[in-house]
């Protein structure tokens, strides 16, 4: 399954569990109730350019979030996994990374299977764009990159995840070259 939308889940042991059951697919992490307006704005943003699907865990906490989200970013999808599917017994913790990876695998085709949006393009940046860009490998690249990130809502990422939503969001020549120039200009 190969899911173009942004997943959102709590904490980064859920992201890696999402990882694992689905594979490369662009997981954001709400540190918990931690979900600030510059989260919220992004996940509006990408509601828009790409779909975003919620899987929180099943708990009071993993629901409020969930509502929240919900509330303020329109057209969100959702994935459920039942409490018993994201319980371990031993540690007596209820969340998606407790979750076999089958069952992370069959609550994302059973919640949102045909409707969710496959990704089949080829990628069309590669990482000489952003070394060529001074986006990346070398001093200030993190700055740069931030600055066009934001210009491109792409958010703060490092040069791996920056590569990758670029791909990922489609984001065309045209508007990577126009959010660069300012960045040429301080560079000449």
């Amino acid at each position: 399954m190969d899911i173009e939308e942004l997943i959102v889940v709590e904490g980064k042991n859920d992201a890696h569990a999402i990882r694992r059951a689905l594979g490369d697919v662009d997981v954001l992490w709400t540190e918990g109730f931690g979900l600030s307006q510059k989260k919220i704005a992004y996940l509006r943003e990408m509601a828009v350019r790409r779909g975003v699907i919620v899987c929180t865990d099943p708990d009071f906490a993993g629901k409020t979030i969930r509502d929240r989200i919900s509330k303020c970013v329109p057209g969100v999808k959702h994935v459920y996994l039942p409490r018993k599917e994201a319980y371990d017994p031993l540690r007596k913790d209820i969340g998606i990374e407790n979750a076999s990876l089958e069952d992370i695998r069959k609550a994302f085709l059973k919640n949102v299977g045909e409707k969710t949006r496959v990704s089949i393009h080829q990628p069309e940046y590669i990482m000489e764009d952003l070394l060529e860009a001074r986006l990346a490998g070398c001093e200030g690249a993190r700055e740069r990159r931030n600055r066009v990130g934001a210009m491109l809502g792409l958010g703060d990422t490092n040069a791996k995840q920056f590569l990758f939503r670029l791909n990922r969001f489609r984001v065309n020549r045209a508007d990577f070259q126009e959010a660069l120039m300012p960045e040429q200009i301080n560079h000449e």
